[in-house]
């Protein structure tokens, strides 16, 4: 039996896309699939304009420039002396909570007037990390659907960096906008060179200070070979774990990929913090990846294997098992993951393709909605259903770091957990949280109102009557923040 049009429009917001806004149940009811599968063809989709906005190597030289000022203020206020402690820019963000007006710590005066000076030039990296965070948020936030942003943020996980890294923190956001959204509808395989050859990753993995033993650099130094973008390229990016590479496979591939390394920021004004290939550092010579030999050829022999790999059988399979598992169910039908492979290869690793496939499955439409939300996909869920979009987007970082998914900072290179039950010990925070956005937002927003165009297609009764007898407006919108149908996709 079919779907009631509305019911299957709100599970397209709430399963492909980032939750409904006032009208968006009713603005694609007529047709849900097709709402998506156009979504796709905007010229403009996935991308974010914005002047504000730096490209990577423009954010790296700006971040350097503000610490090298920082270090000279630092030396001047301790006497021309050094410190080796870490600039507070450069570490890992807090997460306390999110504060609201009441409860957020005043600063002390006396503090503040024995602030040391700031420094006049450059950018500190957390200001960038944090209009990216908010250029991301408003993106999410003023998204239709928001299906090109989900397919961002997971392509995104899948190709993780972290900010956590001191350097890769002020170009964090201008990864995500360089190496994924330029490339989320197109093919894989261009993806993924961008992916793997972006400053962000190579400092991230290390491979920005990979150096081949017999290369004339290796031969003059102590540091060597460092495999671990290579180990991670064939192990989560493209071939999958435990597959079909061994390590031999790992150690070879990264010697091909010595000597991609990135300009270093404070030491050319118009190229630093890009991408660069040294020669001095590649070690040279053929070399066997996958069964594969690879003769000589500088850069290019990197960009042969990587182009290779992108269309490996055993890539398809990882790539159309992750695909169908976030969007669709932890455990997805094997039909509908072999339909997926088949057409990732079928078309080359075209992304575009690959998505179409996946909307216009039955599958899609007809697997219970299990999955829990990802702490990321509720808050910004919670905000379309209540009209809000922050001024200022430090307590929604806040936020995120509380509930576990804190922004561009994943526990490890296979990013974060993409089942429902990693998520569950986080619920007791959401429910807080959920009182705060409840409490804020009770004033201007009617919970019967955020009920009809949020939820009630999908609400059980015995939810809508739950909201209805709430005590509160407040209690009355936590309830519906924190109700099964409004956590799950």
């Amino acid at each position: 039996m079919a779907l009631d049009p509305k019911k299957q429009a709100a599970l397209a917001l709430h399963r492909f896309g980032l939750g409904p806004r006032a009208g968006s149940v009713a603005a694609i009811a007529s047709d849900p699939r097709g709402a998506l599968l156009a979504e796709l063809d905007r010229a403009d989709a996935g991308r974010i304009a914005s002047n504000d906005l730096l490209n990577g190597g423009a954010a790296a030289r700006a971040a350097a420039e503000f610490q090298q000022a920082q270090r000279q203020l630092r030396r001047e206020a301790n006497g021309g002396q050094k410190k080796n402690a870490q600039p507070k820019s450069m570490q890992p963000m807090e997460a306390p909570g999110v504060p609201s007006q009441e409860t957020a710590p005043q600063p002390n005066p006396q503090q503040k007037n024995a602030a040391r000076p700031r420094p006049t030039v450059g950018i500190a990296p957390q200001e960038l990390y944090l209009t990216e965070a908010k250029a991301r948020l408003d993106a999410a936030l003023a998204a239709d659907l928001g299906f090109t942003e989900r397919l961002t943020w997971f392509w995104s996980n899948h190709f993780c960096v972290s900010a956590d890294k001191g350097q890769v923190r002020p170009i964090a956001g201008a990864f995500e906008r360089e190496a994924i959204r330029a490339h989320v509808l197109g093919r894989f395989g261009d993806m993924l060179l961008a992916v793997e050859s972006h400053p962000a990753m190579l400092i991230y993995l290390d491979n920005a200070r990979s150096i081949g033993p017999n290369s004339p650099a290796g031969r003059n130094r102590n540091r060597g070979l460092n495999e671990n973008l290579a180990r991670e390229i064939l192990e989560l990016h493209t071939l999958g774990v435990r597959s079909v590479y061994t390590q031999d496979d790992v150690t070879n591939f990264a010697r091909v990929i010595t000597g991609w390394t990135v300009v270093p920021p404070r030491q050319d004004p118009e190229r630093g913090g890009t991408f660069t290939f040294n020669p001095r550092m590649h070690e040279a010579g053929p070399k066997t990846v996958i069964g594969t030999r690879y003769e000589a050829g500088g850069v290019e022999q990197g960009r042969r294997v990587l182009a290779d790999l992108a269309r490996h059988p055993a890539t398809a399979n990882h790539i159309a098992k992750k695909f169908a598992r976030h969007f669709i169910a932890d455990e997805p039908s094997p039909a509908l993951i072999e339909r997926l492979r088949k057409r990732f290869l079928d078309t080359g690793g075209d992304l575009k393709e690959l998505t179409k496939a996946l909307i216009t499955s039955d599958e899609a439409w007809e697997a219970p909605r299990n999955r829990i939300k990802r702490p990321a996909e509720w808050i910004v869920s919670t905000l379309r259903a209540l009209g809000v979009n922050p001024p200022d987007v430090r307590p929604i970082v806040q936020a995120q770091n509380l509930l576990g998914e804190p922004l561009w900072r994943p526990p490890a290179p296979n990013g974060f957990a993409d089942d429902s039950a990693t998520w569950l010990d986080g619920l007791s925070q959401r429910l807080d949280l959920a009182n705060q956005f409840a409490r804020r937002n009770a004033g201007d927003a009617d919970p019967m109102a955020v009920f009809e165009h949020a939820l009630a297609p999908i609400a059980s009764e015995d939810t809508r009557r739950t909201i209805a007898r709430a005590e509160s407006r407040p209690q009355a919108l936590a309830l519906l923040l924190m109700s099964p149908e409004f956590q799950r996709r």
